[in-house]
C-alpha cells in the first residue's frame, strides 16, 4: 500500500511540473504595433492675421506603427475651416498630412479644431489652429 501511495504521489508531482512548463506567460518578443501617428505638432498659432484673407497650415505626421495608417474621416469644428488630408493608406515609416484652411471672415480671437478619425489605437486625434483676426 505504501508503494502504491508513493507511486501516485510521484505521478502527481511529475504532472504538476509538466503542466507548469507547458503554460507560458511570456509575451511575444516582437509584437506588431498597429498604425500610429507621430505628429510634428498638433497645435498651430497663426498669430495676427488680416480679415477676409484665408490662411492655411499643413500638419505633417509619420506612421510610426507597423501597419498601414488609414484616415477614415476628417471633420472641422465649423464651416469657416476646411480640411484636406492624405486619402491613400500611409505605409509604415511614410509621411502624410492634414491641411487646415481657416477663412478669417470675423474679427477677433479664434480657436478651431480638426478631428481626425483613423485606424490607430487612439482612434481620434484633435488638431488645433488658433490666432487673432484683425482689420
Amino acid at each position: 500500500m505504501k508503494k502504491v501511495s508513493l507511486i501516485i504521489l510521484g505521478l502527481l508531482c511529475v504532472t504538476a511540473v509538466l503542466a507548469q512548463s507547458l503554460v507560458s506567460n511570456d509575451k511575444p518578443v516582437n509584437p506588431l504595433r498597429s498604425a500610429t501617428f507621430a505628429w510634428t505638432q498638433t497645435t498651430f498659432d497663426f498669430g495676427k492675421i488680416k480679415a477676409n484673407a484665408p490662411v492655411t497650415h499643413e500638419f505633417k505626421f509619420t506612421n510610426s506603427g507597423d501597419s498601414p495608417l488609414v484616415i477614415t474621416s476628417v471633420q472641422a469644428s465649423c464651416g469657416c475651416t476646411v480640411a484636406e488630408y492624405s486619402k491613400d493608406p500611409i505605409p509604415s515609416g511614410a509621411q502624410g498630412f492634414v491641411k487646415a484652411t481657416y477663412n478669417a471672415a470675423k474679427v477677433g480671437v479664434f480657436t478651431k479644431t480638426v478631428t481626425i478619425n483613423s485606424n490607430t489605437d487612439a482612434g481620434v486625434v484633435l488638431l488645433t489652429i488658433k490666432g487673432e483676426v484683425i482689420n
